[in-house]
């Protein structure tokens, strides 16, 4: 029977290193099997090379860091990161007619989407890539109070839906080779798809994005705002670009993004708005003559008030004007008692005073 170089080395005592010492450090040596004719070899190089004993130590981080990617934040950054690649979204331009199914406001970087819709997403890069980039989607509480929580679909939803991945709120359709994973760390969930490069005569690449659960969901959401953070990764999760927005699941998106719009410029513009109207009132109330003190001089003030309507001001007109009328008599007539609790006549007539008789009498 003939002996392999296999059994030669199991049937040894000795260590590797003296194997190795042996064989290798003498390139002339060769190994002869005294039970077969035939005289065996060992390839050798042509000078000696000495053994190394760290040959097959590798470090723990080495192999961690070659084989594991790096661990996820436990509060995820929100905030725009172009990087190197210049990355960039785009949404694709619809108004607020109550139809839509999905619309972008680039005055609050949000969108406004319904449920279960799919919603077309553009990336946009200044430059290719490294081969195996991936794009990731995932969905982080927007107010400090809720980052903490991990944004989930509420138990509603599902258990409507027998996917092994319901819980996620983020979806990507068109794709066989998207992913859903999470975080054994922070248990927060993501949704991830290959990079692939514009097609030939476009220069960007469109993602399909859909979400599973409304914003006002009891047990999911409830009402709190949500952030739709997407970066580029190397196939190692090294982060290479970073894109966020808000976003709000709702029923009529047009309607939604037309009212918080319409919200955001009076929130813009009231503080300038309050600041113009008191200052008016206060010119207009205040009173253009002032005199002394003296409690019977008060009635010499003239005072001028804003009136809102032409109606109205000729009802004003004609109180006043009969007013003026009473003081007028009662200077000429001293002893006369005018009854300053008489209702003015809305037809504009001479008030008649007390020892007045009218013509039928």
């Amino acid at each position: 029977m003939e002996s392999t170089m296999d059994d030669l080395l199991l049937d040894s005592q000795e260590t590797f290193c003296d194997i190795w010492q042996t064989y290798m450090g003498n390139p002339a040596h060769s190994v002869e099997d005294n039970r077969s004719p035939d005289i065996m070899q060992i390839p050798l190089r042509d000078s000696q090379v000495e053994f190394d004993e760290k040959l097959f130590d590798i470090s723990v981080e080495q192999l961690a860091s070659e084989c594991v990617p790096p661990p996820a934040s436990t509060v995820p950054v929100t905030t725009d990161h172009a990087g190197e690649y210049d990355l960039l979204l785009r949404f694709q331009k619809s108004g607020t007619a109550k139809s839509v199914t999905s619309t972008f406001s680039t005055m609050l970087n949000k969108l406004f989407c319904q449920l279960a819709k799919t919603t077309p997403v553009e990336i946009l890069v200044g430059k290719e890539p490294p081969a195996g980039a991936i794009l990731r989607a995932m969905a982080v509480y927007k107010k400090t109070e809720h980052v903490a929580d991990v944004v989930r679909r509420c138990p509603h939803h599902q258990n409507q839906d027998a996917a092994e991945y319901r819980s996620h709120l983020i979806r990507m359709e068109g794709s066989q080779r998207v992913q859903y994973s999470e975080d054994p760390y922070t248990k927060r969930q993501s949704v991830t798809v290959p990079y692939e490069p514009p097609q030939l005569g476009s220069e960007m690449t469109t993602i399909l994005l859909g979400f599973m659960c409304n914003s006002s969901c009891m047990g999911g959401m409830n009402r709190r705002p949500i952030l739709t953070i997407l970066t580029l990764e190397t196939s190692e999760g090294l982060i290479l670009g970073r894109r966020s927005f808000e976003v709000r699941i709702c029923a009529c998106p047009g309607r939604d993004r037309k009212t918080e719009e319409d919200n955001h410029g009076k929130t813009n513009n009231g503080t300038k708005q309050t600041k113009k109207r008191k200052s008016t009132t206060a010119a207009t109330s205040a009173p253009v003559k002032r005199p002394s003190s003296s409690v019977a001089e008060d009635d010499e003030d003239i005072f001028y008030l804003p009136i809102r309507g032409r109606a109205r001001y000729e009802l004003f007109k004609q109180f006043n004007e009969g007013l003026e009328l009473q003081d007028k008599k009662g200077k000429n007539k001293p002893n006369a008692v005018v009854d300053q609790d008489t209702p003015m006549p809305s037809s504009g007539k001479r008030l008649m005073l007390k020892e007045e008789r009218s013509d039928s009498e």
